[in-house]
């Protein structure tokens, strides 16, 4: 028999992008995780507060609504432009039980778009993540590569 309850069937991951007309160079030099306050415009602080090892680290994002993100390093490369994190802990608790994020860089070598870098963030949340958890960090991923565009915009311009 089939059931009455509605239910939307959703993914768990996000995948948002973004041309950004600075050099790799600039934009790459944001995506450390204690220095995410200085492009995404809705974290207060944001600070290194530990690590596990030399090459993992883990820092606290202070939200400017009060909330509060610790996020460990999974993986990090210079050489592919890519770094891995996750929520470890957060103040007010999540409504889900994980979420592993990756941003990755791409120089923009030839054609209208030369000297640009194309950026993917890149999301996936554990299975009981609903439909407004997904929509709503759809919309984040968007402003936060809206906030990292201008700020190496600013950086390439020599601001």
């Amino acid at each position: 028999m089939a059931s009455t309850q509605n239910t939307v069937a959703t993914t768990s991951e996000v995948m948002e992008s973004a041309l950004i007309r600075a050099p790799l160079s600039h934009v790459w030099h944001f995506i450390k995780l204690p220095d995410f306050d200085k492009f995404w415009t809705s974290i207060q602080k944001a600070e290194k507060v530990g690590g596990v090892s030399s090459e993992t680290e883990v820092a606290k994002w202070t939200f400017k609504d009060g909330n509060v993100f610790e996020v460990k390093q999974d993986e990090y490369s210079n050489l592919d432009h890519f770094i891995t994190f996750s929520v470890i802990n957060a103040e007010p608790k999540l409504t889900y039980s994980s979420v592993v994020s990756t941003i990755r860089c791409w120089p923009v070598t030839s054609g209208e778009f030369e000297g640009s870098t194309f950026v993917r963030w890149t999301s996936k949340f554990s299975s009981d993540a609903d439909i407004g958890v997904i929509e709503d960090a759809k919309y984040k991923r968007r402003d936060v590569l809206k906030d990292l565009a201008a700020a190496a915009s600013k950086m390439a311009a020599g601001q």
